[in-house]
């Protein structure tokens, strides 16, 4: 979110996905909502639409749950192609477009997109181009013993509705502007570009990355420089956000995540950070 990218959560129901991603908007004091994507969903039901106000003898839009600072587009890969082509739409432009006019979402804006494993039934693959507009792909996997225990003796399952925001949006944004400026020098640059160009001329990657995952893996590595009180990017940075920018855009649509970064770390122990 630093990165002011969206973000991809490939787990099993259960995980805590939805308490995550209200968890992020009450803290940050961002507008929440949650769409569940089903077969069914209909683009209109995720955007809004134009209803006829017969008092007012005119048209008069209402916005749909995309109109939200936050927004978790819930098993995303269960929703039909066409569904979530609108989506990513919305995500790329940050804007939607209903019979002929354009609207704005809000500022900032965030998705937060889950989806199941692709062995599961139901579910319609998102295409490579679409998993390249997500900034990141992470999985949560099972909490520890202690975490899990603590879980069970919990009787607070209001937790989420009494937190507080410890930030305002305008000082949230601020801090994206302070990730802007972190320093890239020429030799992180040169890095980043050896690790993609790797990927486009070496075999054994079947979805070589883009220009879009270039930007996506430098923003990404400012992000955690700032995170580490540093304002410059070292190649420790890159290698710690590569595995989970890159390892979609390698894998594509047809692979599920199961945790695993061979990909992305086979670009990283063949790239030396320090080569001229």
């Amino acid at each position: 979110m630093l990165a002011n990218g969206h973000l991809l959560i490939e787990d099993l129901p259960g995980m805590g996905k939805t308490t995550l991603s209200h968890a992020l908007a009450k803290t940050l004091g961002l507008d929440f909502s949650r769409i569940q994507f089903t077969s069914d969903l209909l683009p209109a039901d995720m955007l809004g639409l134009n209803i006829f106000d017969s008092a007012k003898q005119s048209f008069e839009f209402h916005p749909g749950p995309i109109f939200s600072q936050l927004v978790l587009a819930d098993e995303i890969n269960r929703a039909s192609p066409k569904t979530q082509s609108a989506l990513l739409e919305a995500m790329e432009e940050k804007q939607v477009s209903l019979d002929g006019e354009t609207r704005d979402l809000p500022s900032p804006f965030f998705v937060i997109g889950t989806q199941n494993p692709m062995h599961q039934s139901g579910t319609y693959p998102l295409p490579e181009s679409q998993l390249d507009r997500f900034l990141m792909r992470i999985q949560l996997g099972y909490p520890d013993w202690n975490a899990e225990k603590q879980m069970l003796l919990s009787q607070n399952t209001s937790a989420i509705e009494t937190t507080e925001s410890v930030i305002t949006v305008d000082e949230f944004v601020s801090m994206q502007n302070e990730v802007n400026k972190v320093h890239a020098s020429d030799a992180i640059l040169d890095y980043v570009l050896r690790l993609v160009t790797f990927s486009r001329e070496t075999e054994g990657f079947p979805n070589p990355l883009s220009p879009r995952a270039s930007k996506a893996t430098l923003q990404a590595a400012r992000a955690w420089a700032f995170l580490h009180s540093r304002d410059y990017v070292i190649p420790e940075d890159i290698q710690a956000v590569l595995p989970s920018v890159a390892e979609h855009r390698l894998r594509g649509s047809t692979s599920d995540f199961n945790g695993q970064s061979s990909l992305s770390e086979k670009l990283l122990d063949a790239i030396d950070p320090l080569a001229a």
